[in-house]
């Protein structure tokens, strides 16, 4: 194993990652706001992905695959650089700049897209005008579309896009600074009833009511929510229920979402759901479609060791990580970064950006887009470059974050094979 470089020296490189990413605040403002300026949802961000392709190609010494793996997803690399022997460890960024129906970037994508690009060129300017650098790096830069809608990072993993990557970091605009909040897992499903219209007046006998199947099938979740564990989450809408009053309606479509603190419960709570479904269209005699989608989203598998490290340098930097247990512990929502964090060592912490205002909201679309957004992004940027920086320079590290991975991944995959047998999958019967 090679020799760790001395703390006074990892010290001047982390700084000088900090100043480099300064250095380059007007242009990446400037990406930040573009994608901001013209939200895109998942699987039609043309013009933000457009512009992080140009981003990249204007910089200096990256090689960038403008549709990798899929149309809206790119990736950037920069190396090797270092030193010429040894193991290559390739560090990963991610971008996400979809955003949401009607209210834009509300959840902060186009910050988490400025982050990624600039930890890459942060890291990737210390380690060009380091003399000899003690590793042998490779930066990639993965720009990774329809997070908020079937999860591209997901697909893009069945197409080996992040086959080689040693460890992969990410950060998320939140209401506090975290190095961890408790994302779970998701699947969506979409329930189609089929019905057979007639006059609702003069031969309502003639009918099939839909309508009433989807209503059975919102009550038999509501009903079912008494028997679900406390940390357990189902919630949907009915987003077709007919078309006029005098029609016995012939089609309704609901759409659902089903959360579990860890994916091993995701076939429990999707076998309950569907029954639910089922039986709401035997009661009716209507036909039904139980379509889940093709994504589920993992629970993200931590690491402490990286969470640990990204703390010290935010605190390092002025950041106020919360204490609050009920944040801390409450599920923040969902995320295919976790799908990628069972692959792949990584982070996923959460950046205060100014603002109280909540995720998802006309509130954090306003404050996304606020200039004084800036600060706290940049500096959520010089820690996660920051981390990269311990992990190439302090070998022991990087061998503690491989180490935790595998062990904490086996542990996982030994509760699934438990679970699986006792509480079957969806579908069955």
């Amino acid at each position: 194993m090679a020799q760790s470089v001395s703390p006074d020296s990892l010290l001047k490189l982390k700084q000088q990652v900090g100043r480099c990413i300064d250095d380059a605040k007007d242009k990446l403002y400037s990406l930040s706001n573009d994608i901001w300026s013209c939200p895109e949802l998942a699987y039609e961000e043309r013009k933000a992905h457009d512009r992080l392709v140009a981003f990249f190609s204007e910089e200096n010494g990256w090689e960038v695959e403008k549709h990798f793996k899929l149309e809206t997803a790119f990736r950037a690399t920069w190396g090797p650089g270092g030193r010429k022997e040894g193991h290559l460890i390739n560090v990963g960024f991610l971008c996400e700049y979809d955003a949401l129906p009607g209210i834009g970037h509300a959840c902060g994508h186009n910050l988490i897209a400025e982050v990624g690009a600039a930890s890459a060129i942060g890291l990737k300017a210390v380690i060009e005008g380091t003399s000899d650098f003690p590793a042998h790096v490779q930066v990639t830069v993965l720009g990774t579309p329809a997070e908020e809608d079937v999860g591209g990072k997901a697909d893009m993993m069945k197409q080996g896009a992040f086959d080689g990557l040693d460890v992969v970091f990410m950060a998320h605009p939140s209401q506090e600074d975290a190095p961890y909040l408790p994302d779970v897992a998701e699947h969506d499903v979409v329930v189609k009833y089929h019905g057979k219209a007639s006059h609702a007046a003069s031969h309502p006998w003639a009918g099939v009511n839909a309508l009433d199947a989807a209503v059975l099938a919102y009550n038999n979740i509501s009903v079912l929510r008494q028997q679900l564990k406390p940390d357990w989450r189902i919630h949907g809408v009915i987003k077709n229920g007919g078309v006029k009053p005098n029609i016995i309606p012939d089609y309704t479509e609901l759409e659902y979402y089903l959360r579990t603190p860890s994916r091993k419960d995701l076939p429990t709570i999707k076998a309950k759901a569907e029954m639910c479904f089922r039986s709401a269209a035997m009661a009716t005699g209507c036909e039904v479609e139980v379509e889940f989608a093709r994504n589920a989203f993992d629970n993200i598998l931590r690491n402490t060791t990286l969470e640990d490290l990204y703390e010290t340098n935010g605190k390092a930097l002025g950041m106020e990580f919360t204490t609050d247990e009920e944040v801390l512990k409450n599920s923040s929502g969902s995320t295919d970064f976790g799908n990628v964090s069972f692959i792949i060592p990584g982070i996923h912490p959460y950046f205060y950006i100014g603002t109280d205002a909540l995720n998802h909201t006309e509130e954090y679309t306003i404050a996304s887009g606020d200039e004084k957004a800036q600060f706290y992004s940049l500096r959520a940027a010089k820690a996660l470059a920051m981390t990269a920086l311990d992990v190439l320079l302090r070998p022991e590290l990087l061998h503690r974050v491989k180490e935790t991975f595998m062990e904490d991944k086996l542990k996982e995959e030994q509760i699934m094979r438990k679970s699986l047998p006792c509480e079957g999958t969806a579908g069955q019967r």
